[in-house]
């Protein structure tokens, strides 16, 4: 069986599912390329609010195909670098995608599975789910933007420990360590990303597009530069009609539709 990245809607949510069984959803070029289509019918489309990303059957992904690595040993060091720069292509367009994008795992998110989930905006894990950054045990670095994300949202000891050890840590710690949103009972992942989807579906799409392109652009701007990033931010969103749909639906103490 072929890796492949299937693709389903669940009202204005589309969930993206990876499907690799033979290899415990391990991720691969084919992924990589689907998953930038994917996301960018559903930026122009009006009917897509949200993205949940989910794995096959019991599991996340476990990372890279480690038989295709090692056949890659044998092929010239740009083969496995095209490679991971398809993967971190997909990274990028998950960053940049300008809807939300929640991650629901079940079971084991390995190496780049691992990489994967943090790129998404939300994290929703079933209690025993399994985070682990596997790349020192077989002697590897990550990649995927792991290293990055995890040093963006915990301290250097804990980002050291998580990559250099490569050892398991459970939802419920990264829950308490803030990387994970949501901690559900196993099975259930799915069913409450979705929860949460539809919960975000209901909200402006201009609103959530500049809350998530602010939080992307802050650890790199001064408080000054962020500041003018956000008074533009909020003056063209307090211009938008959503603005005039949302203050009149508060004050009239009704529910808002947004457009």
């Amino acid at each position: 069986m072929t890796a492949e990245l299937k693709r389903s809607s669940q009202g204005q949510t589309l969930v993206l599912t990876l499907s690799n069984p033979e290899h415990r959803n391990a991720l691969g070029p084919e992924i990589y390329t689907a998953g930038i289509e994917a996301l960018g019918l559903a930026e122009s489309s009006d009917e897509t609010r949200s993205v949940v990303i989910v794995g096959e059957g019991n599991l996340f992904s476990a990372g890279g195909n480690l038989q295709r690595l090692q056949a890659n040993r044998q092929q010239p060091e740009s083969v496995q670098a095209q490679s991971i720069e398809a993967l971190h292509n997909w990274i990028e367009a998950i960053k940049s995608f300008p809807k939300p994008v929640i991650a629901a795992v079940e079971g084991a998110a390995a190496g780049a599975g691992f990489s994967l989930a943090l790129a998404c905006d939300f994290i929703v894990a079933a209690e025993n789910a399994a985070f682990v950054m596997a790349y020192s045990n077989i002697a590897l670095s990550p990649d995927g933007g792991g290293s990055w994300s995890l040093a963006q949202s915990l301290p250097r000891q804990l980002v050291t420990e998580l990559l250099m050890c490569g050892e398991r840590a459970t939802a419920i710690r990264l829950h308490t360590l803030g990387i994970v949103n949501r901690v559900t009972a196993p099975g259930m992942a799915l069913s409450e990303a979705l929860a949460l989807a539809k919960r975000l579906n209901e909200r402006a799409p201009n609103a959530l597009t500049s809350i998530k392109t602010l939080i992307s652009e802050a650890p790199q701007a001064t408080l000054i530069e962020h500041l003018t990033r956000e008074r533009d931010h909020f003056v063209r969103n307090l211009h938008h009609p959503n603005a005039g749909i949302g203050i009149s639906a508060f004050l009239g103490k009704t529910t808002p539709r947004f457009e």
